[in-house]
């Protein structure tokens, strides 16, 4: 749980959202209450450079999750699976905390860790039946780790691109779809699970010690469907403008600048990360890893879990409970598994941000064009 807490502190929308949450913080049995007023009183208090154990937020898991509360040998409480704790304590904030646009979003959650499928179903056992299309919500994406895996982008796309049993009305029996997948709205804040644990035989949960590489920088413009991709070109272009003007400048020799100069140089313009008409997307598809919840050990039931948190350039902060000490990006990047170290289980990335010359802007990009917007408000109407 600790690992959950510092992850999820690292997002400025749902730290800014708890503290606007006024419900009282007791062990009512309204438990998404219980957990999201316990989350952001540990937060005040931890903003106040306070350190302490989180006593009241796990004893509100405790009591809305009793599973969590399991006692083994020596009376005393079993390793619980992370990325459990983490997806469950979402979904009661997701109960709690208002969207900062109620119109299209009914959470803060939902808006900014949100995503949309757009899905392709294909019957391969019957070529009379055409294709289907549905929309399926995400609040995270799963790395599923096969023998070839050796990227994350590999192991995402495995899992967008599936073969599934389901129910034909064509045959009128079970029958083999292929299923493929693509992202259709990008969430500001990309959550990706590296499904490393799996049951053997007579129950026995083991781990994936695979090395699967993970980058500092995720671009998801290959996951997403070809119309969310048109809408993703005018900030991705601007930013690889910058790149390309920063790649030339180190090339030159740098002429000496007065003191006046060299602040007017530090001032930006930031230019919002979302789309004009959907606060909390992200219109580049590009990403910044933020933080990393790490595991150490043979099964999701043992070993131990620790955060990885970026604090600035070229530095991260490894909070392992109580102990806090200072580590690399090429720390980082070292997570990615192949041993019994510290082995990547969740990632949480935030989004790139565009950073112009105090003066320049640029458009402001839209994710829907004027037709699709009187669709989608037609469909929920």
């Amino acid at each position: 749980m600790n690992a959950t807490v510092q992850c999820l502190k690292t997002v400025p929308p749902l730290v800014e959202s708890l503290r606007k949450f006024n419900g009282a913080n007791s062990l009512s049995s309204d438990s998404a209450q219980s957990i999201t007023a316990a989350l952001r009183d540990l937060y005040n208090t931890m903003d106040k450079k306070l350190s302490f154990p989180p006593v009241l937020l796990l004893q509100a898991v405790h009591t809305a999750l009793p599973r969590f509360a399991e006692r083994g040998e020596h009376d005393v409480w079993v390793q619980q699976d992370a990325n459990e704790c983490w997806t469950e304590i979402i979904r009661m904030l997701q109960q709690k905390l208002p969207a900062q646009e109620q119109v299209k979003y009914n959470s803060v959650i939902d808006q900014y860790f949100g995503g949309k499928l757009a899905v392709e179903w294909k019957n391969n056992e019957s070529s009379e039946e055409p294709p289907t299309s549905t929309i399926e919500n995400f609040l995270q994406l799963s790395c599923f780790i096969a023998t070839e895996t050796r990227y994350i982008q590999a192991g995402l796309m495995n899992k967008l691109e599936e073969i599934v049993t389901k129910n034909s009305a064509t045959l009128d029996r079970n029958a083999e779809y292929t299923k493929k997948a693509r992202i259709d709205r990008l969430p500001a804040y990309l959550t990706i699970q590296m499904v490393r644990f799996f049951y053997k035989q007579q129950g026995v949960n083991a781990k994936i010690l695979k090395d699967v590489k993970f980058p500092l920088v995720f671009d998801a413009f290959d996951l997403c469907t070809t119309r969310l991709q048109q809408r993703l070109e005018p900030m991705r272009k601007k930013f690889k403008e910058l790149d390309d003007a920063e790649a030339e400048g180190k090339t030159k020799v740098p002429a000496k600048k007065d003191k006046k100069e060299s602040e007017k140089e530090v001032k930006k313009n930031t230019i919002p990360y979302w789309f004009q008409d959907d606060v909390g997307s992200n219109n580049s598809g590009l990403y910044e890893l933020q933080a990393v919840l790490t595991h150490k050990g043979r099964s999701s039931s043992s070993g131990h879990y620790v955060s990885w948190i970026k604090h600035s350039e070229d530095l991260w902060l490894k909070c392992d409970d109580d102990n806090v000490s200072a580590v690399t990006d090429e720390d980082i990047l070292k997570l990615s598994g192949g041993g019994d170290w510290h082995c990547a289980y969740v990632l949480l990335y935030g989004p790139k941000i565009l950073k112009l010359p105090e003066g320049e802007t640029i458009d402001p990009v839209y994710s829907e064009t004027p037709l699709e917007s009187e669709q989608t408000l037609s469909t929920a109407d």
